[in-house]
């Protein structure tokens, strides 16, 4: 059975963008055109796309540099690369810079459905593993809930108002609402992308220890990686993380690194 997704086609050629829109239209996908990495990144910014290709030369911003920008906000997107042979070397760049291909121009089209094909594919195991694992976190919640008035009943026999256990996760000045998913700092509101509050999350369930980059992963975004992969989606959540709650990045007093393991934050 095919997958479908919704695809973003980033090109500053019309007429290509076009094509490739009406292309992928006819098998299903779900596609939305920019003509500039401006107009791409406000589509980004109301969420991810199951696939994006990006061209590689376009004025004012090139492909590379929005490509950086997209893995900042989604380390894990697809993204396919549109290029001209005389620009393989950016290309090859684009793979270094995590880019799952590099498709010629002018496309062909057999090649472009297969490849995408592939990608939603392989795309489908890891999202599902993620929804599954977000269903039992909740379901624990929801059990920790039932089980909490009993107790509070027993320690309270007036009937005192009872704080929710289950619902608040607190370390030191940072409070973490898993109803809300709001993210408080000394009584402040940080504002978090869910993907980023659930690394804090993790970061506050494991605070003091350190959290592998590996771990980190798994029990933020519900699905396993090899080490490299993990510490490189690691990386920009934590820069992610730390842009939001500290008040100097790069001089981190929350959020501390520890080389070649992973993370820890400091209650």
């Amino acid at each position: 059975m095919s997958v479908t997704g919704a695809i973003l086609v980033v090109d500053d050629e019309p007429n290509l963008r076009m094509t490739l829109a009406y292309i992928l239209q006819d098998e299903g996908h779900t596609v939305t055109t920019a003509a500039s990495a401006q107009e791409a990144l406000q589509y980004l910014q109301a969420g991810a796309y199951d696939l994006a290709f990006l061209d590689i030369k376009m004025p004012e911003v090139s492909g590379l540099t929005l490509l950086s920008e997209i893995r900042v906000l989604y380390p894990d997107m697809p993204i396919l690369i549109l290029t001209a042979h005389a620009t393989l070397d950016s290309a090859v760049e684009a793979l270094r810079n995590s880019a799952n291909d590099y498709l010629f121009k002018p496309i062909d089209p057999p090649q472009i459905l297969d490849r995408v094909s592939q990608i939603l594919q392989e795309q489908q195991r890891p999202k599902r593993q993620r929804k599954i694992f977000q269903e039992v976190k909740h379901l624990l919640s929801e059990l920790d809930q039932i089980d909490a008035p009993s107790t509070e009943t027993e320690l309270h026999p007036l009937g005192a108002a009872s704080i929710d256990l289950a619902r608040f996760l607190q370390r030191g000045a940072i409070s973490l609402d898993l109803h809300t998913h709001q993210a408080t700092i000394s009584g402040g509101l940080v504002s978090l992308t869910p993907t980023a509050f659930d690394y804090l999350v993790t970061l506050v369930r494991h605070s003091p220890d350190t959290v592998s980059c590996e771990t980190l992963v798994m029990e933020s975004q519900g699905y396993k990686t090899t080490r490299i992969e993990a510490n490189e989606i690691c990386r920009k959540r934590i820069h992610e993380l730390r842009k939001a709650i500290e008040e100097n990045p790069r001089q981190p007093c929350y959020i501390i690194t520890a080389r070649g393991i992973g993370y820890r934050l400091v209650p």
